[in-house]
């Protein structure tokens, strides 16, 4: 192959019909209004954004709301998926789903695999499977519909290539305890706004329990298990 036909190759990612979805769906996501912070006390939200028991009141709060990662975010996610050849990806947190069509592109490319993705929001549940529908990717994703403390806990593959943390934030360290047995030698943990739960950060940044970790830009942590 010459580098001029590399160069032209289509990918899914900017292709249709999932290039055209992604920019209306971000484009709507800029657009779209949500649950207005004003109207409880900044103490509150950030009591209930640490919370390991006010989570699900939090989101709900948020059910309305895009929550997306951002168009480099999602880039992102589909390099290292691409890059790392991932076949078995989980993610915490689906929202409306644009960082699992990123995802679900990536595994399309690989030539196949299955994304497990868990999303407790059941309006959010069906939308993200509407748009995985569109996107031609919903044969690759499976949407679990709950709390993922129990959604993730049970028919998981063997091994988990990527792992995508982008849910309640406070539950960041206990997913990854819940899933780490799963882990070989390069599994990639990707974990969006990582900076609300120190537990986890302190865990995947200390040598001694088996990870190199990197802040990417100012909201992302990307950590790799080396053993």
């Amino acid at each position: 192959m010459t580098i001029s036909t590399l160069m032209t190759t289509k990918n899914t990612l900017s292709s249709a019909p999932m290039a055209p979805l992604l920019d209306r769906l971000f484009s709507e996501a800029s657009t779209a209004t949500g649950f207005d912070f004003s109207q409880i006390p900044e103490s509150d939200t950030t009591r209930m954004m640490h919370s390991k028991t006010e989570y699900l009141d939090l989101y709900g709060l948020l059910k309305d709301m895009w929550l997306p990662v951002s168009r480099d975010t999602g880039k992102l996610l589909y390099m290292l998926t691409r890059s790392s050849k991932a076949t078995s990806v989980v993610e915490f947190g689906t929202s409306f789903g644009l960082s699992t069509l990123h995802l679900a592109a990536a595994l399309r490319d690989n030539g196949g695999g299955r994304l497990i993705t868990s999303e407790f929001e059941p309006a959010k549940v069906a939308k993200a499977r509407e748009h995985l529908q569109e996107g031609g990717v919903a044969d690759l994703v499976e949407v679990r519909a709950g709390d993922a403390l129990q959604t993730l806990a049970v028919n998981l593959p063997e091994t988990i290539d990527l792992l995508v943390l982008d849910g309640a934030k406070a539950l960041y360290d206990d997913i990854l305890q819940l899933l780490e047995s799963r882990f070989r030698p390069g599994t990639l943990i990707v974990a969006d706004d990582a900076s609300y739960n120190q537990v986890y950060l302190d865990h995947v940044r200390s040598p001694a329990n088996g990870y190199l970790s990197v802040a990417f830009g100012d909201d992302v942590e990307v950590s790799v298990r080396l053993g």
